[in-house]
């Protein structure tokens, strides 16, 4: 990957990434109650990976001189 990236680009990956993680501990309390212990992937509905889904983010277009 490019070594500087542009704004928009980094945007796109930082929501991205943040979507590769699981649930908060506490969303399970809040949602089930104190007493009952689930794991926090039952609360993540989109588990990216990086290697199973692509971003489709294109690269910038290189300009080449004739």
């Amino acid at each position: 990957m490019a070594h500087y990236k542009s704004l928009s680009k980094k945007l796109k990956l930082g929501k991205q990434q943040r979507r590769t993680k699981w649930a908060p501990f506490w969303v399970g309390l809040k949602a089930l109650g104190k007493g009952k212990k689930v794991h926090p992937s039952r609360f993540t509905t989109i588990k990216r990976s990086w290697r199973r889904h692509k971003l489709k983010i294109t690269p910038r277009k290189i300009h080449r001189w004739r």
